[in-house]
């Protein structure tokens, strides 16, 4: 069991001379590191640059959305919209798919060379999901969003995160004042039917009145009443409380035979309907609303855009940095194993 165990003792590798062989082959590792930070850099160098421009986009103020509240709240049944309602509009456009495929169709697809657009357009279109982004800019504010573009042209970049932002606001707002306007024009439409609604009543209703009065003329005919009789005075206002209903042919003939004339010569019920001119102004008022889009925001711009000076990748410092960390671990492998190939050899030889 000794001489076994000797044996064993003389088959281990002396780690002291591992490293002596290491420091040997010292200039074989630099060689070796240096080697792949050449290669690094050139992929560096020939890799194409990307740039990469972002925008950071916010709700709009009260101020923004004022004109779309016109004629809105209180007693018109129209709730008072929100910045967040229409913030809401603005984020639903921005992340839409149709918006990101008119940007890509119309903007992306005319950038690409003849030889790029070769390849089919879901090849293409997946390659664009690479260039557009949009994410939550922070957790604690979810409002905040992020729109960036990468591509290899900082200035093409710079335009396109505008552009896109630009096209989401346009979308957004087209969308709300045409709601605004479609809830307007239904406002004017109910306010006609109310309008119509009370001059129907009011013509029944002095249909009503001549029915009424054409009966106590018969009745005052009958009984030769020609003229309202006349009364003492201190009980005069009592009897005229009651010259209604079934006493109206106190009236007498002459005065219900004017009153019957009077109504029958009517020209318009208009002044004897209930705040009439009121519902009219109001009705021309939803009918004729219009709002200047120049005059409303969506959303804002946080900060301005400028093109970026230096490209977000490759990262040329750090290319090369781990290129030489890569090299190096290489060479130290690779000189390792040679100095254990010598290890064994010479105690073999030994």
């Amino acid at each position: 069991m000794r001489i076994e165990r000797d044996r064993l003792r003389d088959d281990e590798i002396d780690p002291f001379e591992l490293l002596d062989g290491l420091w040997k082959q010292k200039w074989l590792v630099f060689l070796v590191a240096l080697v792949f930070a050449g290669g690094a850099l050139i992929y560096a160098l020939i890799a194409p640059s990307i740039y990469e421009a972002r925008l950071l986009v916010q709700p709009p103020t009260q101020n923004d959305i004022s004109q779309l509240n016109y004629g809105r709240g209180a007693s018109s049944d129209l709730r008072m919209l929100s910045v967040k309602d229409v913030y809401e509009v603005f984020l639903r456009n921005l992340q839409s798919e149709s918006l990101r495929r008119d940007f890509f169709q119309t903007i992306y697809l005319p950038s690409l060379t003849e030889k790029e657009r070769k390849e089919s357009v879901d090849e293409l279109y997946q390659d664009f999901q690479d260039v557009l982004s949009i994410e939550a800019a922070s957790q604690s504010n979810p409002s905040l969003f992020y729109v960036r573009v990468n591509t290899g042209d900082s200035r093409l970049a710079a335009d396109w995160v505008v552009r896109y932002v630009e096209m989401a606001g346009h979308l957004g707002r087209s969308e709300v004042i045409l709601d605004v306007i479609a809830d307007a024009r239904m406002k004017a439409k109910n306010l006609k039917q109310e309008i119509a609604a009370a001059r129907e009543s009011a013509r029944r209703l002095r249909e009503d009145q001549i029915a009424q009065l054409t009966e106590a003329l018969n009745v005052a005919r009958t009984i030769g009443l020609q003229k309202t009789p006349i009364i003492a005075a201190g009980v005069s206002g009592e009897v005229s409380t009651v010259m209604n209903g079934a006493l109206t042919y106190m009236r007498g003939i002459e005065a219900l035979q004017a009153e019957i004339k009077n109504l029958r010569d009517r020209a318009s019920d208009d002044p004897f309907v209930p705040k009439l001119r009121q519902r009219q102004e109001a009705a021309d008022f939803y009918g004729m609303l219009q709002i200047d889009p120049e005059g409303v925001k969506v959303y804002r711009q946080d900060g301005g855009i400028e093109s970026p000076e230096e490209p977000v990748r490759p990262k040329r410092l750090l290319v090369v940095f781990l290129g030489f960390v890569a090299g190096l671990t290489f060479g130290l492998g690779v000189a390792l194993l040679r100095g254990v190939r010598w290890a064994i050899h010479r105690q073999h030889a030994a």
